[in-house]
């Protein structure tokens, strides 16, 4: 293997200007580092990166641990979070935990394992106490709606507010018998978390009740689980009721997709027959047909805020820790505008 010293020894120079050379630590003339570089290239010499790593204390690696990247918003995100650590100068590795605790434990146990400098992971199945102790391990930004108490850097996003604000637009459009896909049970959902959305679904249901309820409607709730064939199957639920929904807010864009199918294959029109509103306003949302109105989440100012958070923990692990929660607005669409006849 060629070394340091051998590329100094051919290029005639000490083997620290050969290291400033390639790190930029110190400065060399231009004509130094250009006699260094093709001696490395002519040599095939390579940076030896665990032996730099363990010197720096650093291996310039963080984990993305996220329950599935296939769903739109998940995919969407990690692609957010690689990109902008790579501009940070950070690479980055992605792992599913399939919303399981299990899942979760081996993310934080492989970021150990493999020295990353730090985690990003969006945590449904461990709890707050857990969080803490693994925490400590290695420097975590946690994702999602835990109730942290500000014990980890946190960032989340408007899930109550942005219900409301969902709810709120089928009312203003007219809708009188309001129903909602992806609710838990609705006497009570701060009873019952779903596995597969957390609390996030939750807080979604709670912010859907609370406008309902101001508006003096009676309202249903289906749940088959989080996939668009789950949205189909919560479309023959909603047709088997005595009377059809008018408004129909999804809490996930990609259960609204799957529910307009399972509606279309039925001869139910949205948004003739049924206005529709999802959550998450993802890049698809633009472009079905008919396209979806949805509450859109600041995406970019989750993937910033997660670098930036992350970033100080690296640097400072000391630090005391933030809880951030993004804004959102409600885009309009064609799912919730009614054609003029």
């Amino acid at each position: 293997m060629v070394t340091m010293r051998d590329v100094a020894a051919e290029a005639g120079v000490s083997p620290m200007t050969v290291s400033n050379a390639l790190t930029g630590r110190r400065p060399v003339s231009e004509r130094t580092r250009q006699l260094v570089m093709e001696t490395v290239e002519r040599l095939g010499y390579q940076v030896n990166v665990a032996a730099r790593s363990l010197r720096q204390g650093r291996t310039g690696v963080v984990g993305i641990a996220v329950p599935t990247l296939d769903s739109h918003y998940y995919s969407r995100l990690s692609h957010g979070l690689v990109q902008a650590f790579s501009r940070a100068g950070l690479a980055t590795v992605v792992e599913e935990t399939h919303a399981s605790r299990e899942g979760e434990l081996a993310a934080f146990r492989d970021s150990r394992l493999n020295a990353y400098d730090g985690l990003v992971i969006a945590a449904l199945g461990l709890s707050e106490r857990e969080i803490n102790a693994l925490s400590r391990e290695v420097p975590v930004v946690v994702l999602g709606e835990q109730e942290l108490h500000q014990t980890v850097d946190h960032v989340s996003m408007p899930n109550v507010e942005g219900a409301e604000a969902a709810t709120r637009l089928l009312v203003e459009r007219g809708c009188r018998r309001p129903a909602i896909v992806g609710a838990p049970a609705l006497e009570d959902p701060a009873q019952e978390l779903l596995p597969e959305g957390g609390a996030a679904f939750t807080l979604r249901a709670q912010g859907f009740l609370r406008v309902v309820r101001e508006n003096g409607l009676s309202a249903v709730g289906v749940h088959s689980g989080v996939t668009q064939a789950a949205g189909a199957r919560c479309a023959q639920e909603l047709l088997a009721l005595p009377e059809l929904p008018d408004g129909v807010f999804c809490v996930t864009d990609t259960l609204a997709f799957g529910l307009v199918r399972g509606l279309a294959d039925h001869g139910v029109r949205v948004p003739d027959d049924v206005l529709v509103v999802g959550f998450d306003d993802v890049e698809d949302a633009r472009f079905r047909i008919p396209s979806l109105s949805s509450i859109a989440p600041d995406h970019d100012e989750i993937v910033e805020q997660t670098v930036r958070l992350l970033g100080r923990r690296i640097a400072e692990p000391e630090a005391s820790p933030r809880d951030v929660t993004v804004g959102f607005r409600v885009v309009e669409r064609e799912s919730t505008t009614r054609p003029v006849r």
